[in-house]
């Protein structure tokens, strides 16, 4: 892509995130490819030296003759990948792009975030990676997320149902081109509004096994964090939970009760909802004298334009982060080695909050309820100061389910220290388990290192064996 070009994306992103048609004549007059495509990726730029793990990254056809094109990144276990668990996972939004989980969630590399000074950041190991257990394929879904793309404007809309579709139909043929991985235990795993498409995708890969649909995949379970499940009641728990922490008063919770609907966001407005420890965020921070000018989304709202950054003597909070996954993701260098197919995705957003989608289910419980009746086993955790799904809005919906309480509710740990609570639960059909755990203090991402390892460590707990009935400390995957 030449200068002119290259100034004129960066000028025009977001419109053209909005302008699907104009976007499919740009994609005209650059050319596109479509046909399915993969590679190793040795380095990165920002990291120093050959990657130690092995990464693959690429795109899959899915849809009416392939006209949807899903990105996505795989890296294989640091441990035995020929026998460890095989991951597919799926990040919320939706629109969100996997990068976002890779770098600030479970994948082996994190952002140098401390040393950042504007230009391309440095990347770190991370040790509590979920790759140290598991293979694991983080896919940008739905299209128009992350660096999926559509050759076509109808292409650009999606929903609850057509994604599952693409995304079973992108597995099928994922494991069809690695035929290494069909017999590794799969678990389809994800979080957030990704929680809500795991287990639908789940009983669909369980019903093309029973079908006979070539490949027949190892699906053993599922995996889902702080899960949007059934969004109107998921929210009808979010004023409760905020009385249970002390977020309102018992007045305030009363007069709730006795006249709702009730301005809640008055209540809690200075409260970070998916991580309540956290600061409100209302500035992206800014670079020291000297450091490089970039132009970058807001990230207060992904909506809001572009911002400049320029000098910063407060600390940040969380959320502002994420500035560096879009320092490091529109760096061409950075494309070049992700073996991005040049023009599809002019610039990169960790959220494309303007992608064409439906939600056209309402509710997933009777996906859980099916699956269960099925035998899989189920790995459900929250993040205990998550508001935005409250932890109590998921037990209330396992609760429903047609299991019983196996073990009781007790603490976890990691290192001798409480990491949180869990209750396993028994399916009144098969030999299937449901295990809920809560994470200590954490909202919906990792804000901390102890956080990530609390995380990592219930995960790692877990890549043995099932459950058995005597102890919750059994391994899960």
């Amino acid at each position: 892509m030449n200068g002119v070009l290259d100034h004129y994306w960066i000028r025009n992103a977001t419109w053209l995130a909005m302008n699907p048609f104009l976007h499919f004549l740009v994609l005209l007059f650059v050319g596109f490819k479509s046909t399915d495509s993969q590679s190793m990726v040795e380095t990165l730029p920002g990291y120093d030296g050959a990657l130690p793990f092995k990464l693959e990254t690429g795109y899959i056809g899915v849809g009416e003759n392939d006209e949807v094109q899903l990105f996505y990144y795989f890296i294989e276990s640091e441990n035995d990948p020929a026998r460890d668990p095989l991951l597919l996972w799926l990040i919320g939004g939706p629109g969100c792009s996997a990068l976002s989980a890779f770098f600030y969630e479970i994948g082996p590399l994190a952002f140098d975030f401390e040393n950042f000074d504007g230009s391309l950041p440095s990347l770190v190991l991370n040790p509590y990676s979920w790759t140290k257990v598991a293979s694991i394929i983080f896919l940008d879904y739905p299209v128009g997320a992350g660096f999926s793309y559509s050759n076509t404007t109808t292409g650009y809309s999606s929903s609850d149902t057509n994604s599952t579709q693409h995304n079973y139909t992108f597995l099928r043929k994922w494991l069809l081109a690695h035929p290494e991985f069909i017999k590794n235990r799969l678990y389809v795993s994800g979080d957030s509004y990704g929680g809500k498409i795991v287990p639908m995708l789940a009983l669909q890969i369980a019903k093309g096994n029973e079908a006979g649909l070539e490949p027949i995949m190892s699906l053993k379970g599922y995996i889902v964090g702080n899960p949007v499940t059934y969004e109107d009641h998921d929210s009808n728990e979010q004023i409760p939970y905020a009385h249970r922490m002390a977020l309102i008063s018992d007045k305030q919770f009363e007069m709730m009760l006795i006249a709702l609907p009730f301005n809640e966001v008055q209540c809690t407005k200075f409260v970070n909802q998916v991580q309540i420890l956290d600061l409100i965020c209302k500035e992206i921070p800014t670079l020291p004298e000297g450091g490089s000018r970039r132009f970058v989304p807001s990230l207060v709202d992904d909506r809001i334009g572009f911002l400049s950054l320029s000098s910063q003597n407060e600390p940040p909070c969380h959320s502002h982060k994420y500035v560096t996954s879009y320092v490091w993701a529109n760096d061409e260098t950075v494309r070049e080695a992700l073996h991005i197919r040049e023009g599809m995705v002019p610039y990169w957003t960790r959220c494309n909050v303007s992608v064409t989608y439906e939600k056209d289910i309402e509710s997933v419980v009777e996906y859980h309820q099916n699956l269960s009746d099925r035998g899989f086993q189920a790995l459900v955790y929250s993040g205990d100061h998550d508001m935005s799904v409250p932890y109590i809005a998921t037990l209330k919906w396992i609760r429903k389910l047609n299991v019983s309480v196996n073990e009781e509710w007790r603490a976890w740990t990691v290192d001798g220290q409480v990491a949180g609570y869990t209750e396993l639960y028994k399916s009144k059909i098969k030999e299937a388990y449901l295990m809920f755990a809560t994470i200590k203090a954490r909202g919906r991402a990792y804000s901390t290192r102890i956080q990530a390892k609390r995380v990592f460590g219930n995960v790692k707990k877990m890549v043995i064996s099932l459950p058995t009935l005597k102890s919750l400390s059994s391994s899960f995957l």
